[in-house]
């Protein structure tokens, strides 16, 4: 049959790039769905590719890498826009601790793994040890979003895993340069000279172009339209710039350029934020692709790491070392500056996958010695073990990221500093519907928490035993003060559309847009001019005429929360029936104690569902079985 030929599966160059693609979000997607680390399907995907075609063949290894180098900078730039000082107030030197004596350790602790198990040349197992110090905003990002751990250690993971990404790479490029036989015309000719050079460039150009990027928006010298293009174009350029002046401080100027501007208040930077996020997300489905669509397991390739059916246990040897010896120990070492309880530390021993850097290092590393190679400036020994090193990179990334990945949100769960779906509701508001509403979830167990301005609704809310905060819904404070941990919707419920609106938008991106609800205007006002768009609006809360003034005058006029067990013998028919169609669900609560906010477009709950709901009054009808 003709697709089992060769000529089906030769994909001309346009339809290779929009397959990448193409299977890169549709494994996304999958990933979504099943819940699963996105990253495991993808290097799935792309060693299931590279045995149809190789990214060589169709792009060519000349402009692979420098385009693989220059997506590595937009991620590592978007990683650097999501770290903000006030996140790390007081754990910063714990922080300072994990990437500087916790990656020394790590470092040291992989060279002699990479020795002993691997059976690595001391150059190689440096270089190893070196690259596989970095994590990364590839595989850290995916990992918090899932596992949704509580702030003060998200946020240390997430620092660290951002930070240690230049550090590794750098440190790892000053490792090859010995390797490689390169001299280092840098500062001084030696590795801290080096160091010192690369960090001082990188972190100067990186400042330099921040307040060049202020200065302009500050000034409206850059329309609205070409904003995010003029920023995307200017992090390209200054981090081939600082690359050209200094190996791999790109790497630094772009995370460091990520890092000013996202904790700089002159001008906002939430539009640049939200288009980096997107392009992310189209980045990472690539690169995984495609670098792993590079590897070529060969059983040659596996016998020349010892790799047999015989000498399996060196490649598990080496991974257990990575992941049960050597990161704890540099855990256990580099959060001795600061205070963090245990169940922190065992979190923290529990997360270090690696990500796209490695990988892409790696590869250029492997390209890079080849070459040399043939040119007769290394060692054959070397080019051999260059690409034993990629094979044993992709392997640490496909483990880690699998095992953290499967295992993390229960190790969180356990540990209680995580909620992976969380059930907890933050209210927009604290008047008297929400505290009706929000007492009634309290007492079902759910979390729930209250913002509002009003004193008065604050001081109310409190002494109905009910978590407050006293800030505006959209304020700076409220998002340092408020921890999200056990919170997984909101609902905008204050008597004003537009800050139930404005709301919306502040947390559309922690929630997504499923997440987030507001209450309907009230029938008179549909159709007001100053009424706001639909896309700039949550999802429709209980029921279209379910606004404000609705439910204020139920409870006004003796209202009250009801909460029924449905049954085969009183179902939702009978329960309307009972209590009159004005009644108004508000939630429902599963067979698995799930809640789910109720919306007009739901379907009619069953048998086994607990309802909540708003009653105006007790019908006198036969009970039908309830």
């Amino acid at each position: 049959m003709y697709f089992a030929t060769s000529e089906f599966w030769h994909l001309s160059i346009p339809l290779y790039l929009a397959s990448v693609l193409a299977i890169g979000i549709l494994t996304q997607w999958i990933a979504w769905r099943i819940r699963v680390p996105a990253i495991v399907l993808l290097l799935v995907a792309g060693f299931a590719l590279g045995r149809i075609a190789s990214p060589e063949q169709y792009i060519g290894t000349q402009l692979l890498f420098p385009l693989v180098s220059l997506a590595v900078a937009v991620i590592l730039f978007e990683g650097g826009l999501s770290l903000r000082f006030r996140e790390v107030r007081n754990t910063g030197r714990i922080v300072l601790g994990l990437v500087t004596i916790g990656l020394l350790i790590t470092a040291i602790g992989t060279f002699i793994a990479a020795r002993w198990f691997l059976g690595f040349s001391t150059p190689m197992a440096a270089l190893c040890g070196a690259l596989l110090t970095v994590s990364g905003p590839t595989v850290i990002i995916p990992l918090l979003r899932h596992v949704r751990p509580h702030r003060r250690i998200g946020a240390i993971v997430k620092w660290e895993g951002i930070v240690n990404d230049p550090i590794g790479a750098v440190l790892a490029a000053l490792v090859f340069k010995a390797i490689a036989g390169q001299p280092d015309d840098s500062l001084a000719g030696n590795s801290l000279g080096a160091i010192a050079w690369t960090v001082s460039i990188g972190g100067i150009l990186g400042m330099v172009t921040a307040w060049a990027i202020i200065a302009l928006f500050r000034r409206y010298l850059i329309p609205d339209y070409l904003q995010n293009p003029v920023v995307l174009a200017m992090v390209l350029f200054v981090y081939a710039l600082s690359n050209h002046w200094q190996h791999e401080s790109g790497l630094v100027t772009v995370t460091v350029l990520g890092i000013v501007l996202a904790n700089q208040r002159r001008v906002s930077m939430r539009h640049i934020i939200e288009f980096k996020e997107n392009l992310r997300v189209l980045l990472i489905s690539i690169l995984f692709i495609v670098l792993a669509a590079r590897v070529q397991v060969s059983r040659d390739l596996l016998a020349s790491l010892g790799w047999t059916w015989s000498g399996a246990w060196r490649g598990a040897a080496f991974l257990a070392a990575l992941i049960f010896v050597i990161r704890p120990a540099a855990v256990a070492v580099g959060s001795l500056v600061g205070t963090i309880d245990w169940r922190e530390k065992i979190f923290l021993a529990w997360i270090h996958p690696r990500g796209i850097v490695a990988a892409a290092v790696a590869s250029l590393f492997a390209l890079e010695l080849t070459r040399l190679g043939k040119l007769g400036l290394v060692e054959p020994g070397l080019v051999s073990e260059a690409e034993q090193l990629v094979l044993v990179t992709f392997l640490v990334i496909v483990v880690t990221v699998t095992l953290y990945g499967l295992t993390l949100g229960p190790l969180a769960t356990w540990l209680g500093i995580s909620s992976p779906d969380p059930q907890g509701i933050l209210f927009a508001g604290a008047s008297r519907p929400v505290r009706e509403i929000a007492h009634a979830l309290h007492e079902e167990g759910f979390a729930t928490l209250l913002v509002d301005t009003n004193a008065a609704n604050i001081a109310d809310a409190r002494m109905a035993g009910l978590p407050t905060c006293h800030a505006h819904i959209g304020s700076e404070y409220a998002h340092e003060t408020i921890d999200l941990g056990d919170l997984g919707r909101l609902l905008a419920m204050t008597p004003n559309d537009q800050i139930n609106a404005l709301a919306v938008m502040e947390f559309m991106e922690h929630f997504g847009r499923a997440g987030v609800y507001q209450l309907a205007l009230p029938e008179t006002t549909h159709e007001r001019k100053e009424s706001l768009p639909t896309h700039r609006r949550g999802r429709i809360l209980f029921r279209p005429d379910a606004s404000f003034d609705r439910l204020a005058s139920l409870f006004d006029h003796g209202g009250r929360i009801k909460r029924t067990m449905l049954t085969d013998s009183f179902n939702f028919e009978h329960f309307l029936a009972r209590y009159g169609p004005s009644t108004i669900v508000l939630f429902i609560i599963d067979k698995t104690n799930r809640l789910i906010v109720f919306t007009e477009d739901m379907a009619q709950p069953g048998p086994g569902q607990k309802i909540i709901a708003l009653v105006e009054h007790d019908v006198d009808l036969p009970k039908s079985g309830a």
